[in-house]
């Protein structure tokens, strides 16, 4: 798989700081219910915290309950990427953005219609980009 916008190892490091560079680049995780667009309800829409490539509408952000912003789909099927991530002892599927290749999260069958399908996003890996009235 390769991704349109590369970095070297030290710009990214560089560029993010500490916990967002674990998330995004080493493929962390942030402890539920702490990252800052959990319980977010703004209208507007997430982006990329590496590259800044939109992908996530609030209109698809739901309260999954599991502490980490959700989503049932992304902004349009050339956001998000996704890989099999065999980490951890289990077999998942891993959300990278499609643009930079950095680690979002990861994608579950357990979400509501009309997918059924559960973003489960880190807040580290988004920035959000309220709508405009």
């Amino acid at each position: 798989m390769s991704f349109d916008k590369t970095k070297t190892d030290a710009e990214w490091r560089a560029e993010l700081p500490p916990e967002q560079y674990r998330i995004l680049r080493e493929h962390g995780t942030e402890r539920a219910f702490t990252g800052q667009y959990w319980d977010h309800h703004e209208t507007g829409e997430y982006r990329c915290a590496a590259c800044g490539e939109p992908l996530f509408s609030s209109a698809t952000k739901y309260d999954s309950g599991s502490g980490w912003p959700s989503f049932f789909q992304p902004l349009n099927a050339d956001a998000v990427a996704e890989k099999t991530d065999t980490s951890h002892g289990m077999t998942r599927v891993e959300a990278l953005c499609r643009r930079c290749g950095s680690h979002l999260g990861h994608i579950f069958t357990d979400g509501p219609a009309p997918t059924g399908l559960r973003y489960c996003i880190n807040s580290a890996s988004l920035n959000f980009q309220k709508k405009q009235d």
